[in-house]
């Protein structure tokens, strides 16, 4: 009986563990579990499913994002506007309070998505052995201990140990990394290995492409591979993008200077004036509104949502509006190889014979390219050396290439379909072929060979593999003159070697010829007497565009660290190829399973290439750089990427190869797949952010103003200039209108030129801040200035405080042109016309201040008055002053730079 103790279930390391071993210690025999024994099990382990994580309430998700100091700051003015009848103030900072939360709660999900996507990878159903029948059962009744048969098509169900295997390849690009199906066998691996050298092994969610196999089930549901990178997705804590870092700090520092500022004011216009309390609340609430820029994060979000839309023109599809902005300040672009720097479509480089190294153009399965030989074109009609060998590659193959909607693509072995492809660059028809019989591909044997009747006559053996089994089955070569010579073993070694060490995966062909009887082919018949005919060197070629991408990557002082699943000889020289490393050296799996966190942070700071690295790897290395203070952009398209993705500053996916939990644990997509849209969207990740800045340094001289009009006004003893419903329709009006011009500024020159920010670098460095100081006292004062001239002569309160209104708005307005070059001038006529957005945004808003001083509703809700002509001279001409004022701060600051070498703050 096949009884089982739970606490064995599911075994460790069943990769170390011979056959026999292996279903002993699962407690089973090849005949399968009887039905009650699996039922036994299956409550003991629990369904073979991913475990759906517990999920936030729906009031919970949307409350949380009102826990920010700002928010609680404006939530207290709210509220004690409020209490003091002043219900317009109340609901527009309510409003903005709403709005604010309303879109961080529609951006929740994504963990709980890459989840759900990760799910649809399992397996739905398996052919299973119970009680010496096989069986189809749902995926989710498979236990540990179960008898499972994979044939090719089949998703792998559950971790399984192979018993046998006959000609298995099982594609596990999505858990892995390699480009290539593995051939799979029984033997057992080192207890090391990593799961992409596991060959004994059936991963679940990985698809078998070729051959059959039966195994044992060792592991189920959370337990599995897969499974335990869904745990590793649910554990993994995401960070806050450095615009969420700055903001919070400036929010922090903002929210105790005005708290603090308005507790002084009330304690000043208390003590020098004896002003009644409700009065100082009025005034307080009027400093607090004025201070706290409310516009401030609906123009952030405005700003990040037009550069979602740039973006998506150029191929990059935004998941999380952050992410642009955080894409501006990446230090680090961590690339997986296979399909992100590749083009995941295998391509023969070179083919050799004793006549020579043939090199061969184009990339992937496209039949455009030529052969040429010592620079010369050459074809296999012309060639005899190169028709023999395409002969063996072309026809002693099972694939096919096949061109769908402008796309050629590969039925059958990726390997096989490089040769196909090969074929028809070099003009040659293996359909003439008529084959007899073949021996197929074998992992233990690591060759086919086909038995075919020539379409001259006579028939042929041929026989394609692993250079070393073939050279071992050859006597002889075909020498450059056609003629067959003894083989020349150590010469073909050397070239095997150096095609090995420019990363190719090297295949080999020969031939002999048969009796023109000959009907079938076994083993022997290819075990010796074989004529050598020479190598092709095949490899996953890089993106060309890519290639481009990565230097101009460099030149922005970006580094890219490819972190792939593959060799270390192919990752070596792909890296180089790219550009990415000019040194031989690439750290392995193995190297970072024994580095401590310490080392490890050693380790990502001096190297670019990782390879035969796992998801734990991948993770381990994006904590490391960030550790060491990089922003990282971790891209990929496996499943095997997707927790790396989700805790990397920006996860970045690939849209047409990539998988569906890569895709919802990414913040950006790829609709193109080409690296060269993630440098285009860090192009418009640094324009966005420096739209952000201009922003910021556009609106707060607005509540500078506001919050010295308000400050002066209490300390002298004065009537207020500006009521605090007045100050809100300032904010909003300048924020909504002139703010958001700005979000329409084109990249600055030179944008990719420039070296990343730091992350911890403020946003407004020691020159904004002076800017800003000396605006806001620029046009607060104009504004105090107007009120207290105009009340001088004689002019009523409310029309000296709708002039005052103008004086602010129309100060604004000009100082927008300003905002529009943050260090160069904004007098030539070409630079102040260059923005449509901003003199629309001047239009709108020269309406809305029509509406404000003249609609009997507007005077009633904001308490305005309708203004005589030269009223709107004085504001206007302020304003033109204004804007000659700081062009001239701007030139003297700009010499300042310039005689800094330009390292002043700002």
């Amino acid at each position: 009986m096949t009884t089982h103790n739970e606490n064995t279930l599911p075994i460790e390391s069943p990769h170390a563990l011979g056959v026999q071993e292996a279903l002993e210690r699962l407690r089973v025999t090849p005949e399968g579990l009887k039905n009650e024994d699996a039922a036994e099990r299956l409550r003991s382990v629990g369904p073979n499913r991913l475990p759906e994580p517990p999920k936030e309430g729906v009031l919970k998700r949307f409350f949380k994002h009102f826990h920010d100091l700002l928010i609680f700051v404006l939530l207290a003015a709210a509220l004690i506007t409020a209490v003091l009848g002043h219900f317009v103030d109340t609901g527009v900072i309510l409003a903005v309070v709403v709005i604010n939360a309303v879109i961080g709660f529609l951006q929740e999900g994504k963990a709980e998505e890459a989840l759900e996507g990760i799910r649809k990878m399992l397996s739905l159903s398996a052919h299973v052995r119970r009680g010496g029948e096989w069986e189809e059962r749902g995926a989710e009744e498979i236990v540990p201990g179960d008898i499972v048969r994979l044939r090719s098509g089949d998703r792998v169900p559950a971790d399984v140990r192979l018993l046998e295997t006959v000609n298995l390849r099982i594609e596990e690009a999505a858990l892995t990394g390699e480009s290539v199906p593995s051939g799979k066998d029984t033997e057992a691996v080192s207890p090391a290995a990593g799961v992409g050298d596991r060959s004994c092994m059936a991963y679940s969610g990985t698809m078998v492409t070729a051959g059959r196999g039966t195994g044992v089930v060792t592991a189920t549901g959370a337990s599995t591979e897969i499974g335990k990178i869904n745990r590793m997705i649910s554990e993994v804590e995401q960070l806050a993008t450095p615009l969420t870092r700055q903001m919070n700090r400036f929010g922090k520092v903002l929210s105790v200077v005005v708290v603090g500022m308005a507790a002084l004011m009330m304690l000043v216009g208390r003590t020098l004036h004896d002003f009644a309390w409700g009065e100082l609340f009025f005034a307080a609430i009027g400093f607090a509104v004025a201070a706290i820029p409310e516009g401030l994060p609906a123009i952030l979000t405005i700003t990040l949502a037009l550069g979602v839309q740039r973006m998506a023109r150029r191929n990059a599809i935004t998941r999380k509006l952050n992410a642009v902005e955080t894409l501006g300040s990446v230090t680090v672009i961590c690339s997986d190889k296979t399909g992100t720097l590749t083009r995941n479509e295998m391509t023969v480089r070179y083919a050799i014979t004793q006549e020579g190294k043939y090199e061969v153009s184009g990339t992937g399965y496209r039949p455009e390219g030529e052969i040429s030989l010592d620079g010369s074109a050459a074809s296999a009609e012309e060639r005899d050396d190169l028709n023999a060998l395409v002969e063996t590659m072309a026809v002693c193959n099972d694939s096919e290439i096949v061109e769908e909607d402008g796309e050629w693509r590969v039925t059958g072995e990726p390997t096989e379909g490089a040769l196909r492809t090969l074929a028809r660059k070099a003009s040659f028809d293996p359909a003439r072929y008529e084959r007899i019989a073949s021996i197929p591909f074998e992992s233990e044997n690591k060759f086919m060979a086909t038995l075919d009747r020539l379409p001259e006559g006579g028939v042929r053996i041929l026989l394609k593999g692993a250079p070393d089994r073939l050279l071992e089955r050859c006597g002889q070569q075909r020498g450059a003159d056609g003629t067959v010579q003894p083989l020349d073993r150590e010469s073909w070694e050397q070239r095997m070697e150096e095609l090995g060490g420019e990363g190719l995966r090297v295949l080999a062909a020969a031939f002999k010829d048969a009796d023109e009887g000959k009907s079938g082919l076994d083993m022997e018949d290819v075990e010796n007497d074989m004529v050598f005919l020479g190598l092709v060197g095949i490899i996953d070629p890089p993106r060309q565009e890519a290639i481009e991408a990565i230097q101009i990557c460099r030149d922005a002082g970006i580094r890219v660290k490819m972190i792939t699943g593959d060799h270390a000889g192919t990752a070596i020289a792909i890296g180089r190829e790219m550009g990415i490393t000019d040194t031989g050296r690439a750290v392995t799996g193995a190297e970072l399973e024994a580095a401590s966190d310490e080392e490890l942070r050693t380790i990502v700071r001096d190297a670019d290439i990782f390879a035969r690295t796992s998801p734990e790897h991948k993770l381990r290395l994006v904590q490391a750089l960030q550790a060491n203070g990089e922003v990282v952009a971790m891209t990929g398209d496996g499943v095997n990427d997707a927790p790396a993705l989700k805790r990397a500053d920006v996860g970045v996916a690939m849209g047409i190869k990539g998988t569906e939990a890569t895709k919802e644990a990414a913040d950006i997509v790829l609709a193109d797949d080409n690296f060269i849209s993630i440098e285009r969207a860090v192009e418009e990740g640094r324009t966005i952010y420096d739209n952000l800045r201009k922003a910021i340094l556009f609106i707060l001289p607005t509540n500078g103003a506001e919050a010295l009009v308000i400050l002066a006004a209490v300390v002298f003893g004065l009537s207020l200039p500006l009521t605090p419903v007045q100050i809100l329709w300032v904010n909003m009006v300048t924020a909504v209108t002139l703010a958001l011009a700005l979000a329409f500024e084109p990249a600055e020159p030179g944008v990719m030129q420039r070296p990343p920010r730091s992350p911890d670098a403020p946003i407004l460095g020691g020159l904004f801040l002076w800017r800003i100081a000396f605006v806001s006292v620029l046009i607060g004062g104009a504004t105090i200035a107007v009120f207290l001239v105009e009340r001088r002569l004689g002019v009523p309160l409310e029309t000296a405080r709708t002039l005052a209104v103008n004086t602010l708005v129309c100060g604004q307005a000009f100082y927008l042109f300003n905002s529009r070059y943050l260090h160069e001038s904004s007098l030539a006529p070409d630079r102040i016309f260059a923005n449509r957005a901003a003199w629309m945004a001047v239009g709108v808003l020269a309406v809305l201040q029509l509406v404000f001083v003249y609609a009997p509703f507007m005077q009633l809700w904001f308490g305005s008055a309708p203004l005589e002509l030269r009223h709107w001279l004085i504001p206007l001409s302020l304003g033109a002053a204004v804007f000659l004022v700081v062009e001239g701060e701007k030139s003297i600051t700009r010499r300042a730079r310039a005689a800094n070498g330009g390292r002043s703050g700002g």
